[in-house]
């Protein structure tokens, strides 16, 4: 009987630690084909802001949120 309890623990604890992992996978693949910011946003609320952004600070902003991603 509590080998039997054991066991379902042992598999429930299994199975949320598989399904973290997929999960994880999965959304990193979704990030990095749908990047849920880009360099027209960017650039959109740089200029909302008041600032006329260049080039050279689009890229770093866009390298600072990829840092992290």
């Amino acid at each position: 009987m509590a080998h039997d309890i054991g066991l379902v623990i042992f598999g429930l604890i299994i199975g949320i630690v598989i399904g973290i992992l997929i999960a994880r996978v999965l959304i990193k693949k979704y990030f990095k084909k749908n990047p849920p910011i880009n360099e027209d946003m960017i650039k959109q609320l740089m200029m909302q802001m008041g600032r006329k952004p260049n080039q050279k600070q689009i890229n770093q902003v866009m390298k600072s949120m990829n840092k992290y991603m």
